[in-house]
């Protein structure tokens, strides 16, 4: 989508080139010279103005980022979206168990994709941004950014670890004490989607659990990671011996749930405009509680 944003030039930021302020702000060099592009993309007290302009002192700067439209093939797919926040800059949503974020084989018009995609239909230029990709089978909360503006920024802070996510996962077994699982993580060789715990090929992979609740055979961990590699919660649990139930790839025991038990429970971020402290939490769905009540 299309974003206008303005900019109160203060003290501090007197003597700076508009390149670099908006550099500072989190712009990266694409975006800037995107901006150089678009007709009114840079204005300085409602006129339009070159990056090399040094700012003054209450100068008033407006940045117009204009989206460019891709050709995606995403189809709009009239959906149910339970919409936990939304404003001019980021969507967040409760993702149901079965959905999958992007369109694959098999998966054309039944994703998070095509959903949100119906939602801004009416919308000029929207395109799809998914922050924190969570797989088909996990449910919970996940960030999609309506603008160039906001994806380019939330993608950065994926990168510096400030976006802080939680986790909830019912393992096989009784889990007593925390821990701190320290593994990398590679994709085994005879498998196209399968990972593995590779000490000499992986890539680096920590996960945080501490358990929350035991009943039986089954315990409720809280989970926080450091890295984010693919599948690595249910490969790390499987590594130490406490697997998910119902997970078709690495314990596929659906005598209880039909997926795996893992739900992104909570997020928090500063927002990627105003950097204003965001925190979402979303309860865990019936077919995990069920374990325990």
């Amino acid at each position: 989508m299309n974003r206008t944003i303005t900019y109160n030039i203060k003290i501090e930021d007197t003597g700076k080139k508009i390149q670099d302020f908006l550099k500072e702000n989190g712009l990266s060099s694409k975006l800037i010279t995107r901006l150089k592009k678009t007709k009114e993309g840079i204005l300085i007290n409602g006129k339009w103005e070159y990056v090399n302009y040094v700012l003054k002192e209450n100068d008033t700067l407006t940045i117009f980022i204009k989206d460019i439209f891709d050709e995606n093939n995403i189809l709009p797919t009239r959906m149910p979206l339970e919409i936990v926040y939304e404003d001019e800059d980021i969507l967040v949503i409760n993702k149901p168990a079965g959905m999958p974020v992007h369109p694959s084989i098999n998966n054309y018009t039944n994703t998070l994709a095509n959903a949100v995609t119906y939602y801004y239909k009416d919308e000029e230029n929207f395109i799809f941004r998914c922050i924190n990709r969570l797989d088909k089978d996990t449910t919970g909360l996940t960030i999609i950014a309506k603008n160039p503006l906001s994806g380019c920024l939330l993608y950065d802070m994926i990168t510096k670890k400030m976006i802080k996510r939680t986790y909830l996962a019912i393992v096989r077994g009784m889990v007593y004490d925390s821990g701190t699982i320290d593994a990398p993580i590679a994709r085994k060789s005879e498998s196209i989607i399968e990972r593995c715990v590779d000490y000499k090929s992986g890539e680096k992979a920590i996960t945080h659990y501490k358990p929350i609740l035991s009943s039986g055979k089954y315990s409720l961990l809280e989970i926080h990671l450091e890295t984010g590699r693919t599948h690595q919660i249910r490969v790390h649990m499987d590594f130490i011996g406490h697997p998910l139930p119902g997970d078709f790839l690495y314990n596929p025991d659906y005598s209880i749930i039909n997926r795996q038990a893992l739900h992104s429970s909570c997020l928090d971020f500063p927002h990627p405009i105003d950097n204003k402290n965001m925190h979402f939490e979303i309860d865990m769905p019936n077919d995990m509680k069920k374990f325990f009540y």
